[in-house]
C-alpha cells in the first residue's frame, strides 16, 4: 500500500504503521487521519498479521497533534479535521494495536497512543496536553480515556496544568504500560507484539470488543466537543491570543480573552 503521510510495512504477523511527517512533529492533517482509516481498513480485510504496531518516523516525534491544514472552508462536515475517524478505526479494529513512543507525544499525539491497546515508549519520550495553552481542547477521548488511565484528579491536572510527563513518570501513574531504552525501543516492541500474536486472533478481538463496548458514549461526545465546535473555539480571541503567545513563548495577556 502506498501512502502520502504514513509508512505501511508486514513483518509476518506484525504490521507496522509509521506516522511518516518528522520535519512537521508527525503531526496528522486530513491526509493522514483518512490514510490511517484507509490502512486500517485494508487491515480489518486481511488475515495475514495478528497485531498492528503504531509508531513516529525517527528519533524525536511520536506525534505532536494534529495540523488543521488543508481542510475545506466550511462549517459543514467537510470542514473538520477527521480525527475522530482515525481514533475509531485504531479502536474497533479487532486486532491489538500497540502503540510504539519513539519520542513526544503530545496533544492529540498523547490521545491517539491512549486510544491504542496498549503503549510502550522509549525511555526519553515526553507525554503532554497543551490543549488550554492553545485555547483548544479535547472532550470524550482525550478526557474519559485519561481519566480510566490516571484517575480523575491526575487528569484534570494534566488538562489544567499541563506539565511534561516523563515516560517513567508516564509508566507510574498508569498513563503507559512498559518503558525500556531508547536504543532497545524496536526490538522490544517487536517481541510484544510477537508474543501476543501467539494469543488466539479471535478471542482477543472478543476482548477488545468487550472492552470497547464500555465507552460507547464517547464518540457522541467527542463528535459534539471535537467536530463539530472545533471552528469556533478556533476563531476566538482568546484562541488566538493562547496561540501567539505560545509560539512565542510569552505569557498570554488575559485581557484579550474575550468578556
Amino acid at each position: 500500500m502506498q501512502f502520502e503521510t504514513i509508512l505501511y510495512e508486514e513483518d509476518g504477523p506484525i504490521g507496522t504503521i509509521t506516522l511518516n511527517r518528522p520535519d512537521d512533529g508527525n503531526m496528522f492533517n486530513v491526509t493522514m487521519c483518512h490514510e490511517i482509516r484507509g490502512c486500517i481498513d485494508a487491515i480489518r480485510r486481511e488475515t495475514r498479521t495478528r497485531v498492528i504496531v503504531l509508531t513516529g518516523a525517527g528519533d524525536r516525534f511520536f506525534c505532536i497533534g494534529g495540523r488543521k491544514d488543508r481542510m475545506e472552508d466550511t462549517t459543514l462536515y467537510a470542514g473538520t479535521l477527521p480525527t475522530l475517524e482515525m481514533y475509531e478505526a485504531i479502536e474497533k479494529l479487532q486486532k491489538p494495536v500497540i502503540a510504539s513512543v519513539n519520542g513526544f507525544a503530545v496533544g492529540g499525539g498523547n490521545v491517539l497512543q491512549m486510544v491504542c491497546d496498549v503503549t510502550i515508549s522509549k525511555e526519553s519520550a515526553v507525554f503532554r496536553q497543551v490543549g488550554p495553552m492553545m485555547g483548544s481542547f479535547d472532550a470524550g477521548y482525550g478526557t474519559w480515556y485519561l481519566e480510566d488511565l490516571v484517575g480523575k484528579k491526575r487528569a484534570k491536572e494534566i488538562w489544567f496544568s499541563n506539565p511534561k510527563i516523563l515516560a517513567r513518570d508516564a509508566m507510574a501513574m498508569g498513563l503507559i504500560n512498559r518503558v525500556v531504552p531508547d536504543a532497545e525501543l524496536y526490538q522490544a516492541t517487536r517481541a510484544w507484539a510477537l508474543e501476543i500474536a501467539e494469543r488466539g486472533a479471535f478471542a482477543l478481538a472478543a476482548v477488545k470488543g468487550a472492552f470497547n463496548a464500555r465507552h460507547g458514549g464517547v464518540a457522541g461526545l467527542s463528535r459534539m466537543a471535537h467536530d463539530l465546535l472545533l471552528r469556533a473555539y478556533l476563531e476566538t480571541e482568546e484562541s488566538h491570543e493562547l496561540s501567539a503567545a505560545f509560539a512565542a513563548k510569552r505569557r498570554p495577556d488575559p485581557d484579550k480573552f474575550g468578556h
